[in-house]
């Protein structure tokens, strides 16, 4: 059972995925709201915040696209973690689903035993944040006073090497392409190019020491993926 009434709200327009998505959060102990489109997703969102959105790319009227866009561009919605649910399994729309703001991307068909698996870690990743402290294996970072512990011991990191290692930790087995870590720590306006990226993964490493370096993973073709 889950360890707090942490609340879902599923977004999905076919009632038959709804009820078994529904009916399986519940028996773990989750409390359950439901929308069947992105009109009555957003009167929900009006009314309460939720902990995790469950949200459907296809559905009528605005796509879960478009309303992941607009839960990240509000302030009351903009940390709140959002599991796309798509049978559109390509990479390039994963990447899609991810860059508009989705935190996590299931593809159907799934098992109950997957997407309860992806909640439980989306929420987990969510309540780490809201306590300024992430943890992935031995690493420890507090984005609140900017320290890093590994193994329980003080590490030093530049600025840059500190907005990677948190970019990797807050999501945590996501394969990051070195675009896409020139975007979210150097900003899309830095005239860098892509081998700044395996430069600053190297110093990075270097701080970490051998042990947790290791956790960071160089992905052939793709970049680079903590965990």
């Amino acid at each position: 059972m889950a360890s707090s009434r942490a609340q879902i709200l599923v977004i999905e327009d076919e009632a038959a995925q709804r009820d078994v998505i529904t009916y399986n959060l519940r028996k773990e102990g989750y409390e359950v709201r439901t929308a069947q489109d992105g009109d009555e997703a957003e009167l929900e969102l009006a009314e309460e915040v939720p902990d995790l959105i469950l949200l459907d790319w296809m559905m009528p009227g605005a796509s879960g696209l478009e309303l992941a866009r607009r839960i990240r561009a509000r302030s009351e919605t903009r940390e709140t973690p959002v599991i796309m649910l798509t049978a559109r399994g390509e990479e390039e729309d994963v990447i899609r689903g991810l860059d508009v703001g989705a935190d996590d991307y299931i593809t159907k068909p799934y098992s109950v035993t997957e997407l309860l698996a992806r909640v439980r870690s989306a929420l987990r990743r969510s309540k780490s944040g809201g306590a300024h402290t992430i943890r992935v294996g031995d690493i420890e970072m507090n984005v609140e006073t900017h320290r890093v512990h590994v193994s329980g011991q003080e590490i030093s990191l530049g600025p840059l090497e500190f907005r990677l290692l948190r970019t990797f930790m807050e999501r945590p087995d996501r394969v990051f392409e070195r675009d896409q870590l020139l975007d979210k720590v150097w900003g899309r306006s830095a005239y860098v190019d892509s081998r700044t990226v395996d430069v600053h993964v190297g110093r990075l490493r270097k701080s970490l020491g051998a042990e947790a370096a290791s956790q960071i993973r160089t992905v052939r073709g793709k970049g680079y993926a903590l965990g």
